[in-house]
């Protein structure tokens, strides 16, 4: 048998949807302690009304310019959810997540 060379072409694109929210008042997080997303402001400062449903990708939650533990929380349409930690957020405190849905094609 020849040797065949199999060249696939595949392409990934990414979208990226950033959401902003700076702390009114402290929070105090336990496990299941939920912020909604009605508290964000999108990438052009409008008041967001639900989080993308991500299918293909992932979010990224940051705390004051920190990355987070992907296991830390959960993100749905409607709110965040931490999840086994606990802690304290001080008011003032930004909080951003980001949500990156990828698309790939051949």
């Amino acid at each position: 048998m020849a040797l065949s060379i199999i060249n696939i072409h595949v392409n990934v694109s990414a979208t990226s949807t950033r959401f902003f929210n700076v702390l009114a008042t402290p929070l105090t997080i336990t496990d299941g302690t939920t912020v909604a997303a009605t508290t964000f402001l999108t990438d052009s400062g409008n008041a967001a009304t639900t989080f993308p449903i991500v299918t293909n990708g992932y979010y990224n939650l940051y705390i004051n310019g920190v990355l987070q533990e992907g296991a830390s929380y959960t993100v749905s349409a409607t709110e965040l959810t931490f999840h086994t930690v606990t802690g304290a957020i001080s008011a003032g405190t930004p909080i951003v997540i980001e949500a990156v849905e990828l698309v790939t094609t051949i």
